[in-house]
């Protein structure tokens, strides 16, 4: 990440109440892949007087300024992550839920390969795998 959370906002012109940049701060500790009702239990934690609702209008002005990253997992919770980080995919244990977040360079250069195979240039992707733990 080349800067915060709160400079690109402002940089985006938009409006930074503490509360919005509580809820920023929060994003940006994160080491996880947050959903609206864990942020609010952190923010709220720094400022009682936050919100769901905040949490909740916070959360999608930052996604439609392009700030965060909304990942739709298939367990019916929106979870967020800065737009900035650097590439990765993930994998998500489907019993616990985990995310754990991993890069591969054999991954990534087979899919530039089959866009070139198939005659396109690669502009983005999102790779995602679903599994759970093999018992030992």
């Amino acid at each position: 990440m080349t800067d915060t959370i709160i400079s690109r906002c402002e940089a985006k012109g938009l409006r930074m109440t503490g509360q919005r940049r509580i809820i920023a701060r929060v994003l940006e500790q994160s080491d996880d892949h947050p959903d609206v009702e864990q942020l609010y239990a952190r923010a709220v934690a720094t400022d009682p007087q936050i919100s769901i609702a905040t949490v909740y209008r916070t959360v999608k002005l930052f996604e439609e300024a392009g700030i965060l990253e909304k990942l739709e997992f298939g367990d019916g919770r929106a979870r967020y992550e800065d737009a900035d980080r650097d590439h990765h995919d993930h994998l998500i244990d489907l019993s616990t839920g985990e995310v754990i977040e991993f890069v591969d360079p054999e991954i990534e250069e087979l899919q530039e390969r089959i866009a070139r195979k198939l005659g396109y240039e690669l502009r983005g992707h999102r790779l995602e795998l679903y599994g759970v733990r093999k018992k030992r």
